[in-house]
């Protein structure tokens, strides 16, 4: 145990509580012949301290986080995913899943039973939100005070073994979304142990302690932790939420650190790792290689894509969907990853963000979505984007993902325009706490509170209310009706023409061109002798093509081609071939 400053440090295990010896630079050890037998729980009482805690580096916490820990032999587990040999970001569909709303039951087990629709979809790799463990039975994952831990209801650690075991049999790979920047507010007994946070603040609490005094371990911490995910796991790579929350003025920061260790695991396991970064600093250095001066990541997500789709598509202009609503914005967004490339960006107040080289950076290290979990769940009501926009406006925006040069990405039920929200939720168990959440959710939008009192907003569904979770479970009734049923079936197409057409993955900027209306509504993608006209007008329209059109490969609507013209109705695409040697 590391837990530097103490005076005295013992365990609780086997009935009875034994003192631990100190061993020089904070470690604690004792040799507990108890330990060595999986199945068996133990705590950790600090000083003079009667809080027994659990281990911060416990792999099962069967009662809870604030229980004991209970040993875990990753050994025992029977692996049958001999014969995978990985599968690398570039080229792939992504699929973002939160276990616990992904069917009514909530469990890894359950998710199994619905992977062949992936399959079917044609996705490649799995996306699970954060399942290392946290207060209560329900909530988004991103609460989670104890890392090393899989979440219990859940299903534990040998169930997510049993998912990525079946993902891999059914040629999926599978990303897990990790949280470093902060602890939940529940059980966050890692303080206490040493000097893992500073004094200073995120916007969800204090910044984790990267080089200060002490942060030799808590980098350690966090690297063996991301290495475990992969190694122990079987995992095909991590997500990293809200990178930009690490505040780390080494020479070597955290994320490089970590990509060299990733790269080194990859060539040990023979397969490739990734590593996706969730930062709002629109810096093409995120995912620049480590010997270009970059930090490493593979990827990262791509806001401003999402806000320009987003506001393109339902009209909002207000927040930072302000300053999308130019008519320019999709089509240059599309073109150059990012809006705020230096760019004064009005939310922020200032200018951000810097350029991305389109000769020197590929398409596959953005990802490009429609809808994330912290884009419809950070909503009033959860709304996706399907309540908003007609399901054939929906569909041309599926196309504008999925015939990019970038890393397409889809949030659980959007590929059946999902009629279920995705609402915030949590199951904390402090009524303090719970209040204060929700309190805290209400005051966000400017809402009323459920009491009646607070201010005019929209009424929020409230936070720990049992049925604010069971709301946001995906109907698993709804892909075979319509209007849902004809959008699986253009999302599916979409998938396969993709599969079956390289050059609409092709990730190179460089030769990725984007034609559009003075208005920005119609807009025509090359991608090698393919072309992606949309029309996200509402009336018919005509877009211009720049040679004369060819087979029509897959479109959404009666469309008509005259030459270089090609005629569409409202809220449609097509995906065609051109004749001749066009450019581009």
């Amino acid at each position: 145990m590391w837990a530097p400053g103490r005076e005295r440090v013992r365990v609780r295990v086997g009935g009875r509580d034994r003192d631990m010896a100190e061993r020089g630079g904070g470690w604690w050890v004792l040799a507990a012949e108890e330990a060595r037998r999986a199945g068996t729980d133990y705590a950790f009482l600090l000083d003079d301290d009667p809080v027994a805690y659990p281990d911060p580096r416990a792999l099962r916490q069967p009662g809870g986080v604030h229980g004991p820990s209970r040993v875990y032999d990753h050994a025992a587990y029977r692996w049958a995913d001999g014969g995978w040999t990985g599968r690398a970001l570039p080229g792939a569909v992504l699929y973002e899943l939160h276990v616990g709303t992904f069917t009514a039951e909530g469990t890894f087990d359950a998710a199994v039973g619905r992977l062949d629709h992936l399959v079917e979809l044609g996705v490649d790799m799995v996306q699970l939100m954060p399942v290392n463990a946290f207060e209560g039975a329900h909530g988004w994952g991103y609460d989670g005070v104890l890392w090393y831990a899989v979440h219990e209801p859940y299903g534990g650690p040998d169930g997510l073994k049993r998912f990525v075991d079946a993902c891999h049999a059914r040629g999926l790979g599978v990303l897990l979304d990790v949280v470093y920047n902060h602890l939940g507010p529940a059980g966050a007994c890692l303080p206490r142990f040493g000097p893992y946070f500073t004094g200073g603040e995120t916007a969800w609490g204090p910044s984790l302690n990267l080089d200060g005094p002490g942060s030799d371990e808590v980098r350690r911490y966090v690297v063996g932790n991301a290495l475990g995910w992969l190694r122990d796991f079987h995992l095909d790579g991590l997500r990293l939420d809200a990178v930009h929350a690490l505040r780390d003025s080494r020479a070597t920061d955290l994320l490089t650190e970590l990509s060299a260790e990733v790269e080194a695991l990859s060539a040990g396991l023979r397969r490739p790792l990734s590593l996706i970064a969730e930062s709002d600093r629109n810096d093409p250095r995120t995912t620049a290689p480590r010997e270009a001066g970059g930090q490493g990541m593979t990827a990262q997500w791509s806001d401003d894509l999402h806000h320009a789709l987003h506001a393109a598509l339902t009209g909002e202009e207000h927040g930072y969907y302000a300053d999308f609503a130019a008519p320019e914005a999709l089509p240059r967004t599309l073109r150059r990853v990012f809006w705020h490339d230096g760019r004064y960006s009005s939310f922020r107040g200032r200018s951000h963000g810097a350029p991305v080289d389109p000769r020197t950076s590929s398409g596959a290290r953005y990802l490009g979505y429609l809808q994330t979990h912290d884009q419809v769940g950070n909503r009033a009501q959860g709304d996706r984007i399907s309540a908003s926009v007609p399901p054939d406006l929906l569909c041309c925006g599926a196309a504008l993902v999925l015939c990019s040069p970038y890393t397409p990405m889809l949030f659980m039920g959007e590929e059946w325009a999902a009629s279920t929200p995705w609402r915030f939720f949590a199951s904390f168990t402090d009524p303090e706490l719970a209040e204060s959440v929700r309190r805290g959710r209400a005051r966000e939008f400017g809402a009323r509170i459920w009491d009646g009192e607070g201010g005019e907003g929209p009424e929020v569904p409230d936070p720990m209310d049992p049925a604010t979770r069971d709301a946001s479970v995906l109907d698993w009734t709804e892909p075979g009706d319509e209007p849902h049923r004809s959008v699986l079936g253009a999302y599916r197409d979409l998938i396969a023409l993709r599969r079956a057409r390289p050059e609409l993955a092709d990730p190179r900027l460089d030769r990725f061109e984007v034609r559009a209306s003075a208005d920005g509504r119609v807009l025509v993608l090359h991608r090698g002798p393919l072309r992606l006209a949309c029309n996200l007008r509402s009336r018919p329209a005509e877009a211009e093509l720049d040679a004369p059109a060819g087979a029509v490969l897959l479109a959404r609507g009666r469309v008509a081609a005259d030459g270089r013209a090609l005629h569409l109705p409202g809220h449609s695409f097509a995906v065609l071939e051109t004749a001749g040697d066009a450019p581009g």
